[in-house]
């Protein structure tokens, strides 16, 4: 079995491939990969969730939307996630759930400032399982 995700190194940034069985798990992975960026995912409790929907030009351009929309929550409303149940996933919505806690600098040790996702080297690729490939702005 794949991992759920692993991290690239690139010059200035950083970023994830993360993998699945289907899209959804793949897109799920991904935002398991940018909280594993931001903080220790065992250190997250399911506390809270936040449900988000969404909609975009094409998968690309979702995927960016999705993480950065997380990104958002994490950056406006100090919400942390560990789990994500994808509702919908078509080419160009998403419906998910989201599963976390505020986050508590007592509990949460917060590792890299991630500002955004962006379009470099962004990829969605179907073969042999499902992969996404997003690099992100520290």
């Amino acid at each position: 079995m794949k991992k759920e995700f692993e991290i690239i190194d690139h010059t200035a940034d950083i970023g994830i491939k993360a993998h699945g069985s289907s899209l959804k798990e793949a897109f799920s992975n991904a935002a398991r990969g940018l909280f594993y960026l931001i903080t220790e995912l065992d250190g997250i409790e399911e506390i809270l969730h936040r449900d988000v929907e969404l909609t975009a030009f094409d998968q690309e351009a979702l995927l960016v939307e999705w993480l950065n929309e997380l990104i958002y929550l994490f950056d406006a409303e100090n919400l942390l996630f560990k789990r994500f149940d994808i509702i919908k996933l078509s080419h160009t919505q998403l419906k998910a759930s989201c599963y976390g806690e505020k986050v508590e600098s007592s509990k949460h040790k917060l590792k890299i400032g991630v500002k955004a996702a962006t379009y470099h080297m962004l990829k969605v690729l179907i073969s042999d399982g499902f992969q996404v490939q997003v690099l992100f702005d520290i």
